[in-house]
């Protein structure tokens, strides 16, 4: 709910609103289900898993007390200063002329962060005091995190978490710029490979020893534990990894990179961690994934909508493609439109990355859609590496 096109081949899709507690706890009573998965962010700060769980029905996601590790970036900030958990130096501040005088603290470059739900968007990395405060003037009277720049190579680490209990997931690096050489604003993310060869099995378990698990720790001591998936987003520093937010959900497009790579019963494993039953870390296969976004022209600004899309049955037939759908709708013709900024995600899975990407991006080739736009360089860190 509300669902789209891509996964209408597979459900039911009915339209109603995510964000209203009362009608999804209606609708999972109406039709018997056993399990909620709640996917975005929004859903999740408004209390949806809150009121399945007093309603009886088990629910994939966290306590909207708990989703405020993505809610807000000053609550995680002030986290992670109590419980040592290794971040940029930062300041919150609640107004524009208060965050002006801030930027006095910090060198160039500097992180100017919105303290709320942005969609993976309200953040700027100024480099120039002008660029800095230009972000300030554009959000105006309101929460912000201003915070140190990190160097280093970004990364991403998912866990699965059930109160002070977490085990790894599986890695990711997503490519957040809308540019090719991640160049430009932000963006939800215009796409991501796993693994991330990056993030080493010992980058791995320190961030898990130094990040995550003092973060199921003190979330579970506050009387607000968190249960779901966390999401890291790490920056690889010559000192170690250091946290640079979370996210409470799978993410897009980190979730179509990873979950072709889970083995067994994904949805047992959700049950187990939504009663508080046993569960270890799933299986992964050894093989590599690539998911490349193709977005509308003009995102992340003022993407172009109602775009005819052709091409997709051909993608699917590229040896190992498959086809995400997100900003999509369906024309009574039955001609697929653009609905939306992010409107495909194309994802491959193949034996090596390299074999992954090329795959993903002949699948990309595939697709017909005149109004859409991608990036060409999806894992050009690693490629760089392996060259």
């Amino acid at each position: 709910m509300p669902g789209n096109p891509g996964i209408a081949r597979w459900a039911k899709c009915i339209a109603i609103d995510p964000c209203d507690p009362k009608a999804v706890v209606e609708l999972a009573r109406a039709h018997a289900i056993d399990l909620i998965v709640v996917g975005p962010e929004g859903p999740l700060v408004a209390g949806v898993a809150d009121a399945a769980r007093a309603a009886g029905i088990a629910v994939f996601g966290p306590s909207a007390a708990a989703a405020q590790l993505e809610g807000s970036k000053g609550f995680t900030k002030d986290l992670c200063a109590r419980a040592c958990i290794p971040t940029a130096a930062y300041v919150r501040v609640e107004a524009e002329a208060e965050a002006l005088a801030a930027l006095d603290k910090f060198s160039i470059p500097v992180v100017i962060k919105a303290d709320g739900l942005a969609a993976g968007k309200g953040v700027t990395v100024a480099v120039s005091r002008a660029e800095a405060e230009a972000a300030i003037h554009a959000a105006g009277d309101g929460p912000m995190v201003i915070e140190q720049f990190l160097e280093g190579e970004e990364a991403s680490l998912f866990a699965l978490v059930d109160g002070a209990r977490a085990v790894v997931l599986a890695s990711a690096q997503d490519h957040k710029r809308v540019g090719e050489g991640d160049t430009g604003p932000n963006t939800g993310g215009m796409g991501a490979y796993s693994p991330a060869l990056v993030l080493t099995p010992e980058l791995e378990a320190r961030a898990m020893r130094e990040i995550v698990e003092p973060t199921a720790r003190a979330m579970a001591e506050a009387g607000t534990p968190f249960s779901g998936v966390l999401y890291a987003g790490l920056m690889l520093t010559a000192e170690g990894p250091q946290l640079i937010e979370y996210n409470v959900r799978f993410g897009d497009p980190e979730c179509e990179a990873i979950m072709p790579r889970i083995e067994g019963d994904f949805a047992e494993l959700l049950m187990a961690v939504a009663i508080g039953g046993e569960f270890d870390a799933p299986r992964l296969s050894d093989q590599s994934t690539m998911t490349v976004i193709v977005a509308a022209e003009g995102y992340p600004d003022a993407p172009r909508r109602g775009g005819l899309i052709e091409g997709i049955e051909a993608a699917e037939r590229v040896e190992g493609v498959t086809v995400f759908h997100a900003g999509t709708a369906r024309h009574s013709s039955g001609a697929l439109l653009a609905g939306g900024g992010r409107v495909l995600a194309v994802t491959a899975v193949a034996d090596s990355f390299a074999n992954a990407r090329a795959r993903a991006y002949r699948g990309v080739d595939a697709i017909d859609y005149a109004d859409g736009f991608h990036r060409r360089d999806i894992g050009w860190r690693e490629l760089e590496r392996q060259s």
